[in-house]
């Protein structure tokens, strides 16, 4: 019978040759299946040994984890997940853009070097903050010529000066004047598309919220355009602004807190 130490050494030497995709030889003293019926005391026989180095690095004559006796250990590249920041008017219209990698490399002497290389990616029209975008083949190099990795491009929109950004709806804060708000009327706004012209309809009220559909991000179903009212006020920097506002002060039956009650 082998000891622990002399099994180790013949795993060893097991896995060496099964690499170099030579035939498979017990050692002196192992007890194969064939023997008298008996099984050796790790429960392995001749051939299950086989299996069990089969299983662990592949077949060297197949397609497993060693190409052959010259191919060397293959194995498949890392995914790369890079943040790639947009303005919102990429989102919307789409556009390339060159990007700058860098990746771990080995080099002929086997050490790892920094290569940096450049990619022209496309950015579709209509992704959302936060998408991934998926490019096949393009992540970190394998080794011993196995595939490279998938590169994941996660979308980052940038603030925006006038728009707010939920999902594909934007949100735009609409000024008005308090005769805009008191007899409505049609008011020209800017959108991702190119500016429209909409109805404002009478005695519009603060913070309240009018919408413009399909006019949001592209996308099945693309989102829409909120314009959230915000009413105001002229400064009362000349005598005649002021007088207009004691007008309107003594004339109009106006109370903003008469809700709260007495």
């Amino acid at each position: 019978m082998l000891r622990d130490a002399e099994k180790r050494a013949a795993y060893d030497q097991l896995g060496r040759n099964w690499q170099a995709g030579q035939e498979f030889r017990p050692p002196p003293g192992w007890q194969g299946g064939q023997s008298r019926q008996r099984r050796p005391a790790d429960g392995f026989s001749g051939q299950d040994f086989s299996d069990f180095f089969e299983s662990m690095f592949g077949n060297p004559h197949g397609r497993g984890g060693f190409a052959g006796a010259r191919g060397g250990f293959q194995s498949a590249g890392q995914s790369q997940t890079v943040a790639l920041e947009i303005s919102l008017e990429e989102a919307y219209h789409g556009g390339t853009r060159a990007l700058q990698l860098q990746a771990p490399e080995r080099d002929a002497s086997g050490g790892v070097i920094t290569r940096t290389r450049t990619l022209n990616v496309k950015i579709p029209a209509g992704v959302a903050n936060g998408q991934k975008i998926r490019l096949a083949g393009q992540g970190n190099a394998g080794s011993g010529g196995g595939p490279s990795g998938d590169l994941y491009l996660e979308m980052k929109i940038k603030p925006h000066p006038l728009y707010m950004v939920q999902d594909r709806d934007i949100t735009l804060e609409l000024p008005l004047a308090p005769w805009e708000a008191a007899l409505g009327g049609k008011v020209e706004v800017p959108t991702l598309g190119g500016s429209v012209t909409i109805n404002i309809p009478a005695n519009a009220r603060n913070g309240q919220k009018l919408r413009l559909r399909g006019r949001g991000l592209p996308g099945q179903p693309p989102g829409d355009q909120i314009m959230m009212l915000r009413l105001v006020n002229p400064p009362a920097d000349t005598e005649a602004a002021r007088e207009l506002f004691q007008r309107m002060a003594r004339e109009l039956p106006f109370d903003p807190r008469a809700h709260w009650g007495t």
